[in-house]
């Protein structure tokens, strides 16, 4: 989409403010900020949007953002003074006033045009349609969308329209492309109530406001009587699947724009494409999509706790020469993401796994579990604590918590790591076949590491099925021949005698 006024161009493909064709000097923030107010159409933002949209919702002192709004005004030749382009609506927020249909105003917009925002993404949560043939439980249609749209608002990486505006929207039959051009977000969740004899059911889809695509859609049902279990349940498998659906659409989208013209959250989304293949290849190639995220928008702490994530996975699988310089580069950036966002689940669970490194599990325990208090459903984080509490020989809480994310989020990138904690909790009881079962899922799953080879082996050699082991051992010495089992009880810092004396037993009788 590229914006015209006056002698300027507001190119949000190419992230430009350009003046008679030629690009101007203009920080990423101050760019983003004037992308918003132009983009807006005339609506007032309300400051909390600004910060929301421009500054992913941390905490920004009024001086820092009338200093950006300053440098708007600057770069396109406005002031407070006068106020031609840029108004202050004062107690409220900021407006772009030039008159759209003036001579000089136009706005050239390719097909996608949802697409080129850029900004992180949006998302209208309209109330329940069948409100009407629900009778007493009507109250539903808007209570779930209400409970949705306020645990949404605490994933810190999506944009959610607040409900005043989007519950004024007609349930039946909403108009998905028009939803997307008034509240200017990519995204729609709409959902129906059917209550029939004992049992209510609520239909959901998250819908793609650029073309109406449905992206995920799920049926939840229960009976009456079961009501707080559904509304759970709904909650859970709705936040689950955002985490999962729209992460993948947003690198499509990315990925159909281009990686020369991205802007920093369309490179971090191309990056994440690439980290969870946990190869070399595929690493470098992320590690170069979040230092550009991390160039476009220093401030973006995610994209520094993604670049954590993929030291930490270096070191995690020994595959660098250079261990310590990982673990202390995990750390690094890790630290900094904190430092921007510490309510931001992700980070807190890329600080935590650093202390795994360093075989600290305890403490990377305490930050795990305040990723999962900040986003009760986060299911990565979820995992991560069973992984721990594994380690740490709390066997019925990792089993319990390992269930929980593969019920959460079974599509999830890291689906297999979570089927091999389930496998150390069976090898804390002695129950080896089930152990074996559990590894043997995870080693077949794609993007399994060697480490996950490793487990398979392990477990069927307690289970005494020794030619399976052997070829699992075989293809662990094949993918990297020099890994021993020091490395592996490294990268798995067990305490508890009752996981690691079998397992050490195991790669004895293998030959690690």
């Amino acid at each position: 989409m590229i914006y015209r006024f006056g002698p300027f161009e507001l190119d949000l493909t190419a992230a430009e403010l350009r003046r008679g064709g030629n690009p101007l000097p203009l920080e990423p923030q101050v760019f983003q900020l004037l992308a918003v107010l132009v983009g807006a159409g005339g609506r007032v933002i309300p400051r909390e949007e600004l910060v929301q949209r421009v500054w992913k919702g941390r905490a920004v002192a009024d001086a820092t953002l009338a200093s950006r709004v300053r440098s708007a005004r600057q770069a396109i030749d406005d002031d407070g003074g006068g106020q031609r382009l840029i108004r202050t609506v004062q107690g409220v927020g900021y407006r772009f006033v030039a008159n759209l249909d003036a001579p000089g105003f136009s706005v050239a917009e390719p097909v996608e045009t949802a697409a080129l925002q850029a900004d992180p993404p949006g998302i209208a949560v309209l109330p329940f349609s069948g409100a009407g043939d629900a009778g007493a439980l009507a109250y539903l249609a808007t209570a779930l969308p209400h409970e949705l749209i306020a645990a949404m608002a605490r994933l810190r990486w999506l944009y959610v329209t607040a409900r005043g505006s989007s519950f004024r929207i007609d349930p039946v039959k909403p108009d998905f492309a028009a939803v997307g051009r008034m509240f200017r977000v990519r995204y729609c969740l709409a959902g129906e109530l059917q209550v029939y004899g004992r049992r209510i059911a609520v239909m959901m889809q998250l819908v793609d406001t650029l073309d109406a695509h449905v992206i995920w859609a799920e049926r939840f049902e229960q009976s009456l009587e079961a009501l707080p279990v559904l509304q759970d349940a709904v909650l859970s498998g709705v936040l689950a699947a955002m985490e999962v659906r729209i992460p993948q659409q947003e690198a499509a989208r990315a990925r159909r724009l281009g990686t020369d013209h991205t802007d920093a959250w369309a490179a971090f989304h191309l990056g994440w494409q690439e980290a969870y293949h946990f190869r070399r290849d595929t690493r470098s190639r992320a590690t170069a999509l979040f230092e550009r995220a991390v160039a476009l928008d220093p401030g973006f702490a995610r994209a520094h706790s993604a670049l954590s994530f993929l030291r930490f996975q270096a070191a995690f699988l020994g595959d660098e020469s250079d261990w310590p310089r990982s673990v202390e580069a995990a750390r690094r950036h890790a630290e900094r993401g904190i430092e921007l966002d510490p309510l931001d689940p992700f980070v807190n669970f890329t600080m935590g796994r650093c202390h795994w490194l360093e075989g600290d599990v305890e403490g990377g325990l305490s930050w795990l579990r305040r990723a999962t208090t900040i986003s009760p459903h986060y299911a990565q984080g979820i995992y991560a604590c069973a992984w721990s509490e594994a380690m740490l020989g709390d066997a019925a809480a990792g089993r319990r918590h390992a269930d929980l994310a593969m019920r959460l989020s079974p599509l999830d990138p890291l689906h297999y790591a979570m089927l091999c904690t389930r496998a150390f909790t069976h090898v804390h009881a002695r129950e080896y076949e089930e152990a074996a079962d559990w590894a043997y899922r995870a080693a077949c799953s794609p993007d399994a590491h060697v480490l996950i080879d490793l487990i398979a082996a392990s477990t069927q050699w307690l289970a005494g099925k020794l030619e399976q082991a052997d070829e699992w051992a075989g293809r662990a010495r094949q993918r990297q021949p020099g890994i021993t089992r020091e490395d592996f009880f490294r990268s798995f810092p067990m305490r508890a005698p009752a996981l690691r004396q079998p397992i050490t037993r195991a790669l004895e009788g293998l030959g690690y």
